[in-house]
């Protein structure tokens, strides 16, 4: 398995280099993957030789026993035999260096669009548009975290979650269940009209997850089950993007358009103290995750796509939002270009990211070896693939809760919750359980 073209490390190292320095990559760890490469097709080379010649000398051990010459036969025997220990431990020598590449590339991040802003980090993050953001729009009944809602309601219970399954395990009830689901059958019903719905397995193979390049740099992040090889999804965009691995797609098929909602497992590894109080940051959530399969050259008005639909759904949340343009520093390991969606959280004060929407060019689809056929004829061609967040739960239901909370400490509900929620147009508390 390869994930960016390794032709480049073998044409344009120094380019190579440069483009993923812009993402803090050493480049002694660029270097080190172009000698395991060279390395590897070295030892590959002087394999094929010696089995070209262990064949030749089979031929030539054959031909002197029809002529009668035995004491030839028996000295090509023990060249071939010679050589056949020689080609064994290149053989070793070439399974051990194809493994050590094999382990370096599936570590070098992707190539970044060369659009996408430079920065160091986060700090470097561009703030392309912000929207209905009025800090004087929210008065003190607004200014109260959700976690305190929450428990005020009755409707997050965040001391039974951890009571159940440990800490950053929400337990949701009554109206703020209700409320989970509707976020999530919105998301699935604004989107409906484009992709299709796809209810994937919530746990996948070793392979699956090195796909999308979550494997092996982000193993501290995942949920593995050790009996099984089995790991918990940490987004939909895992099994969609495998749903279609190993083909070759027809050009005409494209862009492939794919929808599912399933609960997310992380354990934000190194998160401690952090951003972890109420649901900031949880090791289980529910989102619906939209995720498409296209040529390069549609790749850039998908990517538009994708990222006015994100804003959309929180457009019709009536929630104030920000659209970050992700800096070379920020972007994720599969990312060649994206755009974060933030929604701001008067009771937290804090701009909460609410939607990632990433084009990661060929990167996740050379990996999983999704390839078209283009009409025209021609070789086969790699796919892109490009994903976005149609609504993540955790987030978007705090920030609506310290948005839409009343001076009476009740939550409005925006008219395009009302269809799920059986008739009622505010949450008021749940009946104590």
């Amino acid at each position: 398995m390869r994930v960016i073209d390794v032709r480049r490390l073998r044409t344009d190292l120094e380019q190579t280099k440069a483009a993923l320095a812009r993402k803090r990559v050493p480049a002694d760890e660029v270097e080190r993957a172009a000698a395991l490469d060279a390395a590897a097709r070295r030892l590959a080379t002087q394999a094929d030789e010696l089995r070209a010649r262990v064949k030749s000398l089979s031929r030539q051990v054959g031909e002197a026993m029809k002529a009668g010459r035995p004491e030839q036969a028996e000295a090509l025997r023990a060249e071939s035999k010679q050589l056949g220990d020689d080609l064994a431990v290149v053989e070793r020598e070439a399974t051990g260096v194809d493994a050590t590449l094999r382990d370096a590339m599936l570590r070098l991040p992707n190539i970044p669009a060369d659009d996408a802003p430079d920065g160091a980090s986060e700090a470097g993050n561009v703030v392309l548009r912000t929207v209905g953001f009025d800090p004087a729009r929210y008065g003190p009944h607004n200014r109260v975290p959700h976690w305190d809602i929450g428990n005020e309601l009755r409707i997050l219970d965040l001391e039974r979650g951890a009571k159940i399954s440990g800490s950053m395990f929400p337990l949701f009830r009554g109206g703020g269940a209700t409320l989970a689901r509707a976020l999530c059958q919105l998301a699935l019903d604004r989107n409906s009209d484009a992709f299709t719905e796809v209810r994937p397995p919530s746990l996948v193979r070793t392979p699956v997850l090195e796909a999308v390049g979550q494997l092996p740099k982000f193993a501290d992040d995942a949920y593995h089950i050790e009996r099984d090889d089995l790991w918990a999804v940490p987004t939909a965009e895992v099994p969609l993007t495998s749903m279609r691995a190993g083909e070759v797609l027809a050009e005409d098929e494209l862009p492939l358009r794919l929808m599912a909602y399933t609960p997310c497992f992380r354990r934000e590894a190194g998160a401690a103290g952090r951003d972890t109080r109420g649901l900031l940051r949880v090791h289980e959530f529910d989102k619906v995750e939209i995720l498409s399969v296209c040529t390069r050259a549609q790749a850039p008005a998908m990517h538009e796509e994708i990222l006015n639909r994100a804003i959309g759904a929180i457009e019709a949340l009536g929630l104030p939002y920000r659209v970050l343009d992700i800096c070379t520093g920020d972007l994720g390991q599969s990312h060649a270009r994206s755009f974060d969606v933030e929604v701001y959280a008067p009771g937290c004060d804090m701009w909460l990211e609410v939607s990632s929407v990433s084009w990661f060019s060929d990167y996740q689809a050379r990996r999983a070896g999704i390839r078209y056929r283009p009409v025209g004829g021609g070789p086969n061609q790699i796919c892109d693939t490009l994903n976005g967040s149609a609504l993540a739960v955790p987030r978007v239901w705090a920030a609506l809760v310290e948005t839409y909370r009343q001076p009476d400490g009740s939550v409005a509900l925006p008219s395009c919750l009302h269809p799920y929620f059986r008739g009622a147009t505010s949450i008021a508390g749940s009946l104590a359980t």
